[in-house]
């Protein structure tokens, strides 16, 4: 069993003391997940976070709190005793994982207390330009949040964990709000694609829910690409370069090939907006065999299937002219599009919208270029959009976050948790 982890905070603090306090105090574990790890959580920091948050449950009062084999940590907070309380269970989650693109140890958080605007240097090196950074104008006063520019900050996604304990706290200090039944969920190795695997929407009993994963304020998001995550692997022939004429069957300079095929506006470096890609990720082998991870993406599941299908017609032509060598595609992986599912209860967004509207906060709604726990989520029968968390920049040295932003995610979780006890269960 894996190590109990930090102690909570006494259940006073935790219910008093804020979105930020909660954020600082999290970002600061190492919660990094490894592709190459074997298990969920692939990494044991993410022990150390899942088993804090469990246990900050259990102090603030929440029901059911469980920590599973897998790391994701579930709660409950009941329904008003109230006949005005008349709605489905809601759920919001968020993932305790951050990206190994870039280091999550030694995060050392920065608070730049009402941000004048202008460049930030950070003392590890980068600066946060607005030229760069063009939303930094938006937040001008705010209290912003960095690392020390050595490390990435974690609010992808410790922003949207610290929002959904900070809206739990709200709700127990404030009984005279009406909500409905509501389920909580801090998932593992979200960055990886594997912890959600582990979460049955049956046993978590949400109807309806919500991942809080999005970027700046008012982003809402209920479509995302369809996935499918493949690997390619070329064989070819090895021979001594000196006589190799006539023999050898060079899988690298193949695999070269096939990725040169892909269309210069077909890539993710010229895509955006509802453009689908195929993307090369990664390449690595030798004259006999070479083995290439690819990435299709598209909104459209049609648009998926034609990728796919040129990417097997590009294949087929290098038997064709190589007959020594052999092509294979596995699939290894892929998500759906969640506007399906979330088409066929469309009071899910209808209602996200009505809560930013009525915090004061105006809806951007928006494609997610990826993916999110909510999508597979939504393929598996719940539908679960995507809202902002405030973060910006995920998955680099130079992640931001709004203070601000974090409140007003927060009331948009307490107003959500309102709305939705007025709606009839079905």
């Amino acid at each position: 069993m894996p190590p109990s982890g930090p102690a909570a905070e006494p259940r006073d603090i935790l219910l008093h003391e804020g979105v930020l306090a909660k954020f600082l105090r999290y970002v600061v574990i190492d919660t990094e997940s490894d592709p190459a790890g074997t298990g969920v959580p692939t990494t044991p920091g993410q022990w150390d976070l899942s088993r804090l948050l469990a246990a900050e449950a259990q102090v603030m009062g929440l029901a059911d709190v469980h920590c599973d084999d897998h790391g994701i940590v579930t709660a409950t907070i009941a329904g008003s005793p109230s006949p005005q309380n008349t709605g489905p269970t809601v759920g919001f989650l968020a993932h305790v994982d951050t990206s190994p693109a870039v280091s999550g140890r030694g995060v050392r958080p920065i608070v730049h207390r009402g941000y004048p605007g202008g460049p930030i240097a950070l003392p590890g090196g980068p600066t946060l330009d607005p030229v760069d950074h063009p939303l930094l104008r938006a937040v001008v006063g705010h209290d912003i949040v960095t690392s020390d520019g050595t490390t990435l900050l974690g609010a992808d996604d410790k922003a949207g964990v610290a929002e959904i304990m900070a809206a739990a706290a709200h709700l127990l200090l404030h009984p005279e709000i009406v909500h409905g039944p509501i389920r909580l969920a801090f998932t593992t190795d979200e960055e990886t694609g594997r912890g959600i695997e582990f979460l049955d929407p049956a046993a978590f009993g949400a109807e309806v829910a919500y991942t809080l994963d999005g970027g700046a304020l008012g982003e809402v998001s209920w479509e995302n690409f369809n996935a499918e995550n493949l690997c390619v692997v070329v064989e070819g022939r090895s021979a001594h370069t000196g006589s190799a004429r006539g023999h050898m069957c060079n899988a690298v300079h193949l695999a070269a090939t096939l990725v040169a095929a892909v269309p210069a506006g077909v890539r993710p470096e010229t895509t955006a907006g509802g453009d689908g890609f195929i993307h090369f990720d990664q390449f690595s082998g030798n004259v006999e065999r070479v083995t290439l991870t690819v990435l299709l993406r598209d909104f459209d599941a049609s648009g998926l299937a034609a990728k796919r299908r040129w990417l097997e017609a590009q294949c087929a032509a290098l038997r064709v002219l190589h007959p020594a060598c052999r092509v294979e595609i596995t699939r290894t992986g892929g998500y759906r599009n969640m506007r399906e599912a979330v088409q066929r209860r469309p009071e899910v967004g209808e209602l996200a919208l009505e809560a930013m509207r009525r915090v004061g906060v105006e809806p951007r709604p928006a494609l997610i270029r990826g993916g999110t726990d909510g999508a597979r989520l939504s393929e598996r029968g719940l539908p679960t959009p995507n809202l902002f968390a405030g973060g910006m920049d995920f998955h680099s040295r130079t992640e931001w976050i709004s203070v601000q932003w974090m409140e007003q995610a927060t009331a948009v979780v307490v107003e959500l948790a309102r709305l939705w006890a007025a709606r009839d269960r079905r």
